[in-house]
């Protein structure tokens, strides 16, 4: 029987929300700091942030990837507990804004919380889907994204909405999954994965999507096997993360 992809978004709206409660880890993820420093984030860096924010749901680093400058207006697609933004928040100073979207309130909630811990002014979060923004058009100079896009049941409305909101030669800088073969049914009901693999797309249709939602220049940085699922023979080498950028 064929999954509700509405089902599979509000199961995933649940596990986040325990995982915001400090309930959950994600995935059996024992120590979030250094599943983040293995994506480039380093250390110090982690360390001057407040701990909840480090909550590592990603597998990658966009804000190294996007190369922030001061001043500028930076948008995070999930910004989960906010770290994302936190880290771009100080790279664009008080000149610059961050604003952090999140569908699931209690991530929203968590975020807002670690940027005051943070003594942050020049960020804030707002509680919305991806698919549909609440920005105006071209407001945004940098959208970033630390695997959230992929869970996103319409990836082509999601890329054209960030799309609509970047300004002219704005950039889109995101890591995410994509997967690479099939899979066997026991993967696929699984209950971690299996309401992720029905939402996710190869790295073929992947980059599709982006192109048709209007990016150009659009550059695939890196590309590794996800560690968390190579302990699995069902995902072995079929879980792939890519550093992506594009340009409007």
């Amino acid at each position: 029987m064929k999954k509700s992809p509405k089902k599979d978004e509000e199961r995933t709206r649940r596990r986040y929300a325990q995982i915001a409660a400090g309930a959950e880890r994600h995935a059996g993820l024992a120590d979030p700091v250094a599943h983040a420093a293995s994506f480039g984030y380093p250390v110090e860096e982690l360390n001057t942030v407040p701990v909840d924010a480090v909550m590592s749901l990603g597998c990658g680093n966009p804000v190294a990837l996007a190369r922030i400058r001061q001043g500028e207006v930076v948008l995070d697609l999930g910004c989960g507990g906010g770290l994302d933004a936190i880290l771009a928040a100080r790279r664009v100073g008080p000149e610059g804004r961050v604003i952090g979207v999140d569908a699931t309130p209690e991530l929203v909630t968590k975020a807002i919380e670690n940027a005051r811990k943070a003594g942050l002014e020049n960020v804030e979060f707002r509680l919305a889907q991806i698919e549909g923004l609440p920005l105006d058009d071209a407001s945004v100079d940098v959208a970033i994204s630390n695997c959230v896009m992929n869970h996103c049941a319409d990836k082509a409305r999601a890329f054209k909405e960030v799309y609509r909101v970047l300004r002219p030669r704005g950039r889109m800088c995101i890591s995410d999954l994509v997967i690479a073969g099939a899979f066997s049914e026991d993967a696929l009901n699984d209950d971690v994965w299996g309401e992720w693999l029905t939402r996710a797309q190869s790295k073929g249709d992947y980059l599709r999507a982006i192109e048709n939602a209007g990016f150009r220049e659009v550059v695939v940085e890196g590309e590794a096997t996800f560690p968390m699922a190579e302990d699995d023979e069902r995902l072995k080498g079929r879980i792939v993360s890519i550093g992506v950028t594009a340009r409007k």
